[in-house]
């Protein structure tokens, strides 16, 4: 018996001194790192201009087309382990002369937004140094606000220059970005000539509304069938009855890589990825608008992916140029503006223009009511001879609630 008991004492005191020891070397570590002994360990981000999986892996396998892109990323480091913030996506094509005019639409995008964004830049590699310079020229307590990537132009190989001329240069990018941006759950998809006068905040809450079988959201190309392009015009199938408008998408793309699309190809449902150059194969002599048409055509066969908003997050001249025809943005102001046709940079709708140069000229930290909306609406008044023009309310009504919601809401980092 006496055996045992030394041995169970021997047992119990070895226990004591290792654990004494373990504690020892644990409570030395915690206070090498820092005053509280919190433990923090950082990745480090991925250098400007690394090839993605370039130095990670010995020996890769080729990469596919879309792995083939430039990153460049800036912000803070975030903590592993750490409850991130909230992020919205955003990602915007541009191509030839778009870089000032992209500029322009992100700035009104962090200008009002709420949530943290991450901009997703699809640029010509001759505009990436000037996307960057400008935007790490902005005053810090607005560049805390987003993070930003630029990618390369990439198509598949088989047919890349097709896909880069099928409508304006580079458009059709916007079709890949599910293929692409494989790791990001949802998007907000603009094209250049898009200009945010309320917070993107509210359109990208549009996913909530989603029902189980909703992928994209998109408003109508028009709100008159009679006078609708689509409805008159269109040698290919359409969504609804007057077609939609791609210049601002949402997109939930983990539903977009998982869903079988209906076509009229094949009896059997196609992934996107293997639906998208059959279709452009198909189609191609009869499309007139590029990618949109082809958006038209895989939604007329899935109504039940999409989502419809309304015009006043979409607006266009053609809600405009022959007297107005989008009822929500009578009665709520216009949410966001989208300069189709080359407006901002001609005369022929300078209520359009007058948005544009007031958003470009902004200096951000300035007052925003006697520097941006008093400016816009005095030269607004100065467009009452055109159909637009007489609609000037419909401009400023939404803009000028964004614009006094600046001073409210400290920017983050603060």
């Amino acid at each position: 018996m006496r055996r045992y008991m030394r041995a169970l004492l021997l047992c119990t005191v070895f226990a004591v001194f290792s654990g004494l020891y373990v504690y020892s070397k644990v409570f030395r570590a915690d206070v090498s790192v820092g005053g509280n002994g919190a433990r923090r360990a950082f990745i480090p981000q991925r250098g400007t201009g690394t090839r993605r999986g370039s130095a990670d892996r010995a020996g890769p396998p080729k990469p596919h087309w879309y792995h083939r892109y430039i990153m460049r990323q800036s912000g803070q480091m975030e903590a592993v382990g750490s409850r991130p913030e909230p992020t919205m996506h955003l990602a915007v094509v541009a191509c030839g002369e778009r870089l000032e005019e992209t500029l322009t639409m992100i700035k009104s995008a962090v200008l009002f937004s709420i949530k943290r964004l991450h901009l997703h830049v699809f640029a010509e590699d001759q505009l990436h140094a000037s996307f960057v310079e400008a935007l790490e020229s902005w005053p810090g307590s607005f560049r805390s606000r987003f993070n930003y990537t630029v990618y390369s132009i990439s198509f598949p190989r088989e047919n890349a220059g097709e896909w880069k001329k099928l409508f304006k240069p580079c458009a059709s990018q916007r079709l890949f970005l599910p293929l692409i941006l494989k790791d990001i759950d949802s998007i907000v998809y603009v094209d250049s000539d898009i200009l945010f006068l309320q917070p993107v905040d509210g359109f990208w809450d549009f996913l909530s509304r989603f029902n189980p079988s909703q992928l994209a959201a998109m408003s109508p190309e028009h709100e008159e069938p009679r006078i609708a392009w689509y409805s008159r015009f269109a040698r290919h199938p359409f969504y609804g009855r007057t077609g939609i408008n791609s210049g601002v998408m949402l997109m939930n793309m983990t539903r977009m890589r998982s869903a079988f699309f209906k076509n009229d190809m094949t009896p059997v449902g196609l992934r996107w990825e293997e639906l998208l150059m059959p279709l452009l194969q198909k189609y191609k002599l009869n499309i007139t608008w590029g990618d949109q048409d082809l958006l038209n055509i895989i939604f007329h066969h899935n109504p039940e992916f999409l989502l419809e908003f309304p015009c006043k997050w979409n607006y266009r001249p053609d809600h405009c140029i022959y007297g107005s025809n989008c009822a929500p943005a009578e009665e709520d102001g216009i949410y966001i503006l989208h300069g189709n046709r080359g407006v901002y940079h001609d005369y022929k709708q300078p209520a359009f223009r007058a948005v544009y140069d007031a958003i470009k000229k902004y200096r951000f930290g300035s007052d925003p009511v006697t520097s941006l909306l008093d400016p816009l609406k005095e030269e607004l008044l100065k467009t009452t001879h055109t159909y637009c023009g007489k609609s000037h309310m419909l401009f400023t009504k939404r803009l000028a609630l964004s614009l006094a919601n600046i001073d409210r809401k400290a920017p983050p980092g603060r």
